[in-house]
């Protein structure tokens, strides 16, 4: 799956792994090497993140059930806690770096697309 930004047409992610099992989203990225450019972890359902035992900052988008962007985290950094953002449904864990160079913003709608970008 890929991930869009709607609002300003930039592709955010074009491998998006989903966690959506207990066990998917208790594990994350916790003891992973690094987010390779391009990819992303999906967490649903999910209002909140923690990057303790990961070994790299990444950039969060925070998402309500209508796909709007809540809030986000940049270069959150290994051994913190993401913040809490009302009316955040899921997470997309990426690589840091992403929201700045796409520009995404607070307010943005965005899209999981399947691979034949439906």
């Amino acid at each position: 799956m890929r991930l869009l930004n709607l609002s300003n047409g930039k592709e955010l992610a074009a491998h998006v792994k989903v966690a959506d099992t207990f066990l998917s989203r208790f594990k994350g990225l916790m003891l992973t090497k690094c987010l390779p450019e391009g990819h992303s972890l999906y967490i649903r359902p999910c209002p909140s993140i923690h990057t303790f035992f990961m070994n790299y900052s990444i950039d969060v988008l925070y998402i309500n059930e209508n796909n709007e962007i809540v809030g986000a985290d940049e270069q959150l950094e290994p051994a913190k806690i993401g913040k809490r953002y009302k009316g955040a449904y899921s997470v997309f864990e990426l690589p840091e770096g992403t929201i700045r160079n796409t520009g995404t913003e607070v307010g943005h709608l965005i899209k999981l697309l399947n691979e034949k970008g439906k």
